[in-house]
């Protein structure tokens, strides 16, 4: 499959795909994927150690239009920040907790071209 024949949807699917097994290699434990509140979408709920991480998945074909960092922005991290808090509360969990960022860039064959992982992503 090539980056030229695939949709958006499927981009996405792919980048959280390649996410999920990059955050296993790392030591994580995902916990769930496309986890829905009324705010946004929490692409991955993943664990490593006592700490509970949201990761926002970010994918692009290129970086001829912009990088995949490029889109996260002040409103996208404060839906983030909502839906965190309520899976927080709807899970009634009381440990340690952040929100993370996953950008990759994938190559023509759908492969990697890049996977960089942000840890605490703020304003």
């Amino acid at each position: 499959m090539t980056t030229s024949r695939i949709n958006k949807s499927e981009t996405g699917l792919i980048g959280e795909i390649l996410a999920k097994k990059f955050l296993r290699k790392k030591g994580y434990t995902i916990i769930e994927q496309n986890f829905r509140t009324k705010y946004s979408e929490m692409d991955l709920v993943v664990k490593k150690k006592d700490v509970l991480v949201f990761v926002e998945v970010r994918t692009k074909t290129s970086e001829y239009f912009g990088s995949p960092e490029e889109t996260i922005n002040k409103h996208k991290i404060n839906r983030l920040v909502r839906s965190a808090q309520a899976y927080i509360s709807y899970n009634q969990y009381s440990g340690n907790a952040r929100i993370d960022a996953i950008c990759i860039v994938l190559n023509p064959d759908a492969s990697p071209n890049r996977i960089t992982h942000y840890e605490s992503i703020t304003l």
